[in-house]
């Protein structure tokens, strides 16, 4: 058996400048600052007696030919790994695994890749996890995703991911100090799930009209940066207060009455500034603000730390059995 394990991500700033349609027409190309969060994705992948092929999520699928699978991720992960029979997956995930705004389909596509590769005997390193990861999504199934969550999930860390217009991806760790992290920001659930494509889709093809919103979004990762590694966290949350005001105007969906109303109660106990995370639409809040702040909160939402994983996707359990 082999268990792979996945971190979620949360973006500081940037979000949008990973899509193809900003940084193939932008001469810098995109750029954005995230952190993994210390919230998996887990994936077994386990040989299976027979040559049938059985996937276990919210719904269980046992096929005899991986073609037939519904669970288009899982499939193409097969397809791409070359483990197309006798085996059986199932993946575990520590918050729903769609629509929260914390790119767990780009997790669960890295650490499908990362568990069938090691079951096959390889053994891939982050860059390579993360590049196949979106071929797949964005190439093979021609999701309109950027491609932050992705390198986000596979190297771990906090990092500035900047993509250039060729497609070359460079990942740049920067220093943050995780306890200040944990007592200094929280995430808050909305309640709401969404489809990302849809608004992403629109996004895309709003670029050329928002180019330069998304200009002041790719600016913002700079400054986020800097005010995070010198511990100016008001800093940070004013940023992400007017990285939301971009962000909640791009295209209709973003934002809700409801999604308005949670944000302007948390900035009223204090937080200096927030933004949703992701495309928009519901999912999770993050937060500048004390844990007093927090505690507040938590007594009408769920709410999360702010908690760094800093290993990426890995393997933590092998007992040698492969393909």
């Amino acid at each position: 058996m082999i268990i792979s394990r996945t971190p979620v991500r949360v973006s500081f700033c940037g979000g949008g400048t990973d899509l193809p349609a900003y940084y193939e027409g932008s001469e810098n190309g995109g750029l954005v600052t995230s952190l993994a969060l210390a919230k998996h994705i887990h994936v077994t992948v386990n040989k299976r007696f027979d040559n049938s092929v059985r996937v276990g999520y919210s719904q269980t699928e046992i096929v005899d030919d991986f073609e037939d699978l519904e669970h288009e991720l899982v499939r193409e992960a097969m397809r791409l790994t070359g483990v197309t029979h006798s085996v059986e997956i199932t993946t575990i995930a520590d918050i729903p695994s769609r629509g929260t705004g914390l790119g767990s389909s780009s997790a669960l596509t890295v650490g499908l890749l990362n568990a069938l590769h090691t079951y096959a005997g390889r053994t891939p390193d982050a860059a390579q996890l993360a590049e196949e990861a979106c071929r797949i999504e964005i190439e093979i199934l021609g999701q309109p995703i950027g491609r932050q969550d992705q390198y986000a999930a596979a190297f771990g860390g906090s990092n500035q991911i900047t993509f250039l217009s060729d497609d070359t991806v460079i990942v740049t760790p920067i220093e943050i100090n995780a306890e200040a992290l944990e007592s200094n920001y929280f995430l808050t659930y909305t309640g709401i799930t969404r489809q990302a494509s849809d608004i992403l889709a629109k996004q895309s093809a709003s670029t050329d009209n928002k180019r330069a919103d998304l200009d002041t979004l790719r600016q913002q990762a700079v400054a986020v940066r800097n005010a995070l590694e010198s511990g100016d966290h008001a800093t940070v949350g004013q940023l992400l207060d007017s990285s939301w005001q971009i962000k909640r105007n791009l295209v209709d969906g973003i934002t809700g009455d409801t999604l308005d109303e949670i944000y302007a109660s948390v900035i009223e106990l204090g937080a200096t500034g927030g933004k949703l995370l992701g495309a928009g639409g519901g999912g999770f809040f993050l937060f500048q603000g004390s844990s007093e702040i927090r505690n507040q909160v938590e007594e009408t939402h769920k709410v999360l730390p702010l908690v760094m994983d800093s290993d990426g996707s890995i393997i933590i359990f092998d007992d040698g059995s492969r393909l």
